[in-house]
């Protein structure tokens, strides 16, 4: 297997994208090794996954960037921020995962964002897999956090508004000339009943879904109850559809 593939995953909020996020995370590892990301401000990989973050960047990209001009940190700016987020890895029996913490604040952090990117890629190399649980919507590519990503998984729900988001996050990456090795659409919750009116949007916006998630009660019950929304029973249709995803993933490693 080759090292090093990269997958975001992103979509509108509340599509689904963590839960698709963590079952890649837990599924892609018994494949080989996993740098699960977790990009996204409101930071619920670590809970979907069933696992307590003890650290995050966030915190640390705020001091650095806002160091006084003449610091010693300032004039090292870009090592002291390799060395946040080197630290800010945190090693579990199965995947590691590096939490980014909360957003920016006020002020131009185009050199940190840079160098986050650069790190990020760096540290990726050392694993087989890497899934980054973008932010909602598009901001991830507006800032072109994903430009070199090998597969971008955009989720949607059955509605129109996810849908017609996913389509923009593909029309936006090719406007912004960001080369994905695949996008991969996923179309999440989908019920019997409405598979064939959500399947006939898609085509309408002419977006081609990959792999279709059945609706799993469990994972709004684990949602609810902060329990893992990995453990639903490998049986569950969900869960084979994750499966799917997977074995498609894996084939261009």
């Amino acid at each position: 297997m080759s090292m090093g593939l990269a997958i975001a995953v992103s979509g509108k909020g509340g599509v689904g994208k963590t839960f698709i996020s963590s079952m890649l995370v837990r599924r892609l590892s018994e494949y080989g090794t996993v740098l699960g990301i977790d990009a996204d401000p409101d930071s619920n990989l670590p809970e979907a996954l069933g696992v307590a973050a003890t650290k995050n960047v966030g915190e640390a990209r705020e001091y650095i960037s806002n160091a006084p001009a003449r610091s010693k940190v300032a004039a090292a700016k870009e090592e002291h921020l390799k060395l946040a987020l080197h630290e800010s890895v945190e090693e579990f029996p199965d995947f590691d995962l590096l939490v980014m913490g909360r957003s920016e604040g006020e002020g131009c952090y185009c050199a940190v964002n840079h160098v986050i990117r650069q790190v990020i890629d760096s540290r990726a190399r050392g694993y087989d897999f890497t899934v980054v649980d973008c932010h909602a919507g598009l901001e991830h590519l507006s800032r072109r956090t994903t430009r070199d990503v090998d597969i971008m998984v955009i989720v949607t729900d059955a509605t129109k508004n996810g849908m017609l988001t996913g389509k923009r996050i593909e029309e936006l990456s090719r406007e912004l000339s960001i080369d994905f090795g695949a996008t991969l659409v996923v179309l999440n919750r989908v019920t019997e009943e409405m598979r064939p009116r959500a399947e006939q949007m898609a085509k309408e916006l002419g977006l081609e879904i990959a792999v279709y998630v059945p609706y799993e009660p469990l994972v709004a019950e684990c949602d609810f109850m902060g329990n893992a929304v990995t453990e639903i029973p490998r049986e569950s249709p969900a869960s084979q559809a994750i499966d799917e995803l997977c074995r498609k993933i894996t084939s261009y490693a």
